[in-house]
């Protein structure tokens, strides 16, 4: 990409950022990224306490500025005659927003550092790696552990998903209660560099989730579309404490 064309780019990502300014457009923007399944015009008017003709006209120009997607689908799930026209459906875009003044390259040294580590033969390049994410993870743990002040193990679990939330991670509840991760702040570094890149996410969130009654344990579960690595309840120590009670 030439000069011209990096300029142009960077305006294009000044005018789709600058776009959210708008806090009723910020406000949609948001509640449609938080949502696990796209979003549809009527529930994300009523989440911004908006009209719905204003909610499509700004759902509409996030599409057109490329900050959100669209897809098409019947909500009732009937189809064939007389089952009604698909509804609009939005979601995130999964285009990557990064704007620097100046230009900064960080994301080429990340990829510098994780081909030396895959490089080296030994093994201790990975090894401290590995020891590196732990350290950070329990630096994680200990923020938690300050901000739960002490309350229940499940106000811990709240005060770690507000902690993730706010280093990017994004936390979400499925359906079997299991917390994923819908983003990975490593996405773009973990496509060239997947097992080292979720092997460290993995470390760190190992020490992050640890507590003294180690309610959650992470794993690596990908999944489309969201982190590699998912939090679980540590049924196997639960199962315990129950045959000890009884």
């Amino acid at each position: 990409m030439d000069t011209e064309d990096e300029q142009e780019s960077e305006r294009d990502i000044v005018a789709s950022l600058g776009s959210l300014v708008d806090p009723s457009r910020r406000a949609l923007y948001e509640f449609v990224s938080q949502q696990v399944e796209p979003a549809g015009r009527d529930e994300a008017a009523a989440a911004a306490g908006l009209s719905r003709n204003l909610a499509a006209y700004h759902l509409d120009r996030m599409v057109e500025d490329g900050l959100l997607e669209v897809s098409f689908a019947r909500r009732t799930g009937r189809t064939g005659p007389g089952a009604g026209r698909p509804a609009k459906l939005y979601r995130r875009a999964s285009r990557e927003f990064n704007i620097s003044l100046p230009p900064r390259d960080y994301e080429l040294a990340a990829h510098i550092f994780a081909d030396a580590v895959e490089s080296e033969p030994s093994g201790r390049a990975w090894a401290a790696l590995r020891e590196s994410a732990q350290a950070f993870g329990s630096e994680v743990a200990a923020e938690v552990d300050r901000r739960a002040a002490g309350r229940s193990e499940a106000r811990r679990v709240r005060v770690l998903e507000e902690v993730l939330a706010e280093r990017g991670y994004e936390p979400f509840h499925d359906k079997d209660g299991v917390i994923r991760l819908r983003n990975c702040p490593f996405d773009r570094l973990a496509e060239a560099h997947r097992q080292t890149v979720c092997g460290m996410n993995l470390a760190l969130l190992e020490e992050a989730a640890a507590s003294p009654n180690g309610t959650l344990r992470a794993v690596l579960d990908p999944q489309p579309g969201l982190c590699c690595v998912a939090l679980v309840r540590n049924d196997e120590r639960a199962k315990g404490r129950r045959a000890t009670r009884n």
